[in-house]
C-alpha cells in the first residue's frame, strides 16, 4: 500500500475510532494491505471500507485485552462488501434487486424505486395508480409526475420511493441540514444501572437481532462471528427475502414472533430480560410501543435517515440515501445517476455498528450503565462524502491569462523541495515567436 492510500486509510480509521471512543494507542495495531484499485468510485469507497472493518477488528481486540494485531485485507474486504454478490445456493446466484426496484425518468428528473418486499411492491403500484406489476405501465405513471411528487406520494402509500437530488440540493434539504450538523454515531450512558447479567458466568453473550435487510444484519453477523450468541427475530407474516437470510444471518439463529399475540410477546419480553444487546434496525417509531427498553442493556438503533428531522420517521434503505442525498448523481453521468460499486452505507454501517456496540461493552463493563447506541445510513453517507479526503482535480489545476484566453490547466506533477510549482509563461499563440534563443 502507498504512502498516500496508508496515509487516508489511517486517518479514516482514526477518525472512527475517535467516534467511538476508543483509546488511540490502540491504532498501532492495524495493519492494512492487498491489492489495489478495488471498489473504484469517485468517492473513497475502499477508504469506508477498510476503516469500518478495522475498527470492527479493534473492537473485538480491546474486548480481548489488546495484545492482537488486527489484519485488514483489502481483498477481504471487498469481497465481504459485495458479499450478496457471491452468495450461490446449489450453485444458484440471488436476485439483488426484484424489477421494480430501480430509476425511473419523471416528468423533471429521477426516481428510485425499492420495492423488493412484496408488501413495499404492492404499496407502490397503489399510489402509482397501476393494475399489475408491468414495468411500462410504472414508467409511464412516473414520467408524467414530477420527482418529489412521486416521492411523497409513494411514501404516503407505505412504499419507497425518493427523488434525485444533488449534494447541494440534499445539503439545502431540511432533512439534509439535519444530517450534516449531527455527529456520524451516538452512543450515550442512560443511567447507572448494572449490566443484565455477570458476564464471567462464561455464557455467550445475548444479541437480540430485531433487524432486517442489510446493515443491521451485517452487525449482529459480525457479533455471531466473534462467538455471541445471536437470536434473529422477524414477524411471520413478513419474513426476510430468503436470498437475504441467507446471506447476513450466517452464525445466527432465527426464530418468528408475531407480537400482536400475547403469547409471542411474552416470549419477546422473556428474552429481553436476559439479553446482553439489543440491535434494532426498524423505522423509528415502529418498535417503541412495545417497550423494548431494559437497565442494564446495551441498545443499538440503526436507521435510515436519523430519528430526528422531518425524515425522522421514513424507512429507506441504501440504494435510497445514495440518490436522496446526491451520491447517485456524484457517482453518474450528465446521461444518467449512478451508484457505488457496492451498497457500502449498509455494509460500512453494519461494521461500524458492531464496533459501536462491542465498545460499549467494554464500557458497561467498566462504568456500567444502560447504553444507546444510534446510527443512520444517511450519516455514514454524510461522512463518507464529506469527511473523507477523495480525488479532487481541482487542487491540481491552475487558471491564468495568456493570448489564447483564459486557461484552465493541470500543473506538473513533477514536484520537489524548492522546486517551481507553475511553469513561467502560458503558451502563447503558435509560431508567434522570434526563431531565437532568450537574450540573444
Amino acid at each position: 500500500m502507498d504512502e498516500y492510500v496508508d496515509s487516508t486509510v489511517r486517518g479514516a480509521t482514526e477518525s472512527l475510532w475517535s467516534a467511538l471512543g476508543g483509546d488511540p494507542a490502540l491504532l498501532d495495531r492495524v495493519s492494512y494491505g492487498g491489492p489495489s484499485g478495488l471498489l473504484a468510485a469517485r468517492l473513497p469507497v475502499m477508504d469506508l471500507a477498510r476503516a469500518t472493518v478495522a475498527v470492527a477488528g479493534l473492537a473485538a481486540v480491546e474486548r480481548q485485552g489488546g495484545a492482537a494485531r488486527v489484519r485488514v485485507d483489502d481483498a477481504a474486504v471487498a469481497t465481504a462488501f459485495v458479499s450478496e454478490r457471491h452468495l450461490r445456493v446449489d450453485g444458484r446466484a440471488p436476485v439483488s434487486f426484484a424489477p421494480l426496484s430501480r430509476f425511473w425518468r419523471a416528468a423533471d428528473g429521477w426516481v428510485r424505486t425499492h420495492a423488493n418486499y412484496p408488501h413495499h411492491r404492492a404499496a407502490l403500484l397503489a399510489a402509482l395508480g397501476v393494475d399489475g406489476e408491468s414495468a411500462e405501465a410504472v414508467a409511464a405513471a412516473i414520467a408524467e409526475r414530477p420527482a418529489v411528487e412521486v416521492e411523497t406520494a409513494v411514501y404516503a402509500a407505505g412504499g419507497l420511493a425518493v427523488a434525485l437530488r444533488t449534494p447541494r440540493e440534499w445539503a439545502a434539504h431540511p432533512q439534509g441540514r439535519e444530517v450534516a450538523a449531527r455527529p456520524l454515531l451516538t452512543a450515550e450512558r442512560l443511567d447507572d444501572a448494572a449490566p443484565v447479567r455477570d458476564r464471567r458466568d462464561g455464557r455467550p453473550l445475548r444479541v437480540l437481532d430485531l433487524t432486517r435487510v442489510i446493515a443491521g444484519p451485517v452487525a449482529t453477523r459480525t457479533l455471531a462471528l466473534l462467538g455471541a450468541d445471536v437470536l434473529r427475530i422477524d414477524p411471520p407474516h413478513r419474513p426476510e427475502l430468503p436470498d437475504q437470510h441467507t446471506d447476513t444471518d450466517i452464525g445466527k439463529r432465527t426464530a418468528a414472533l408475531d407480537l400482536a399475540r400475547p403469547s409471542d410477546r411474552r416470549t419477546l419480553d422473556e428474552l429481553l430480560d436476559s439479553a446482553d444487546v439489543l440491535v434494532t434496525g426498524y423505522r423509528p417509531g415502529a418498535l417503541e410501543r412495545f417497550g423494548l427498553h431494559r437497565p442494564g442493556l446495551v441498545v443499538a438503533r440503526l436507521s435510515a435517515w436519523g430519528d430526528y428531522g422531518p425524515w425522522g420517521e421514513r424507512r429507506g434503505f441504501d440504494s435510497l440515501v445514495q440518490v436522496a442525498s446526491g451520491i447517485a448523481v456524484t457517482e453518474g453521468s450528465p446521461e444518467q445517476p449512478g451508484a457505488l460499486p457496492a451498497q457500502a452505507l449498509d455494509h460500512g454501517s453494519g461494521y461500524l455498528l458492531a464496533a459501536a456496540v462491542l465498545r460499549s461493552l467494554t464500557e458497561q463493563d467498566r462504568d456500567g450503565g444502560t447504553r444507546l447506541v444510534r446510527l443512520a445510513l444517511a450519516q455514514t453517507g454524510h461522512w463518507l462524502s464529506t469527511a473523507l479526503p477523495r480525488y479532487e482535480p481541482e487542487r491540481h489545476l491552475a487558471e491564468r491569462d495568456s493570448p489564447l484566453g483564459r486557461l484552465r490547466y493541470a500543473l506538473s506533477p513533477v514536484a520537489y523541495d524548492g522546486g517551481p510549482a507553475d511553469w513561467s509563461r502560458p503558451p502563447g499563440l503558435a509560431g508567434a515567436d522570434a526563431p531565437e534563443w532568450l537574450g540573444s
